[in-house]
């Protein structure tokens, strides 16, 4: 009898595991688990739409996790990379793919929206608009400008390369100038732009679509995306499939609908970008939003280093 029951016992403790495991893969195939920056998983932000369309279409369930910034999404995709648990990395652009693509994280990079960068200024403040990057050296912005840390924002990280675009190797120049007419370096654009919207400074760095924002739900056009001969530099935002994803055909699922115009659609007036997706027609608000003349080139694969150049020289 003793015998008998431990047999029973011991193909129980097999059993039920196995059984608990396979019930576990089972349920994890129908979810969709997406790593996404702050921005887009906000109430405002495209996140939340796009997967509940998403869902309706599909019948995937998707978990969207909040990670912080792009470049923080791809430090958790890194340091999971033996045992990921995203299916899907959502905000890496062109100025981080260089750097993930050597961490080998992903496969199947797919854009969902675009814009360029540029200066923002509040016209209702007491300086007058600068009309060159060059200009924001002049005194008269002395501590007048927020700027994002180029290591944690990929608007940070777009706005040093911009500067590298204009003044090539005069960069480190053109940044020491600077430094004595910058009042922070926010953490992230949420946080800066955060700061130039409650006006503790009249400038900052964001796109160009950042106009229509405000004149779609402000109904101000107090906030100017500034125009500038130099040219400017352009984002690509780009979702990825996570390589080891747990659910691979429910990532590439995904990175399909995001690709599609249904998604595409909720992006103009969410993300405040302009759709990857050409098919889709532009809200009216967009006629705020400057048309960049000249987009410039720049190397992504130099901003980590002049990146840590640039900290260098403003902590000098």
């Amino acid at each position: 009898m003793k015998i008998r029951l431990f047999t029973i016992f011991l193909l129980i403790t097999i059993i039920f595991p196995l059984a608990a495991g396979g019930t576990k893969e089972a349920a994890r195939s129908n979810e969709v688990v997406v790593y996404a920056n702050d921005s887009f998983c906000s109430d405002w932000g495209a996140g939340p739409e796009i997967c509940r369309l998403f869902e309706e279409a599909t019948g995937y369930k998707v978990t969207l996790v909040s990670v912080g910034s792009a470049a923080q999404v791809l430090s958790k995709a890194i340091l999971e990379k033996n045992k990921p648990q995203s299916d899907v990395l959502l905000g890496i652009d062109n100025m981080l793919y260089p750097r993930a693509v050597q961490a080998d994280v992903f496969t199947d990079w797919t854009p969902y929206d675009w814009s360029t960068f540029a200066v923002m200024w509040d016209s209702e403040s007491s300086v007058p608009a600068p009309k060159s990057l060059a200009d924001l050296t002049d005194p008269v912005y002395r501590k007048k400008i927020i700027l994002e840390d180029p290591r944690m924002s990929t608007v940070g990280l777009g706005f040093l390369a911009w500067t590298i675009a204009v003044f090539g190797d005069g960069y480190t120049d053109y940044w020491r100038a600077l430094k004595p007419n910058i009042l922070t370096m926010a953490p992230d654009w949420d946080t800066g732009y955060g700061l130039f919207t409650a006006g503790e400074a009249p400038l900052t760095v964001s796109y160009t679509t950042s106009a229509a924002y405000h004149v779609c739900y402000d109904n101000t056009d107090r906030y100017k995306a500034l125009e500038f001969d130099c040219g400017y530099v352009e984002q690509t935002e780009g979702a990825a499939l996570t390589k080891g994803a747990l659910n691979e055909a429910g990532g590439r699922a995904f990175l399909e609908f995001l690709a599609g115009e249904t998604a595409q659609a909720v992006i103009p007036e969410t993300q405040w970008m302009y759709p990857a997706n050409s098919a889709v027609v532009l809200p009216k608000s967009y006629k705020a939003a400057p048309v960049p003349a000249q987009i410039m080139e720049i190397d992504p694969t130099i901003l980590d280093a002049a990146a840590e150049t640039v900290l260098s020289i403003l902590a000098e």
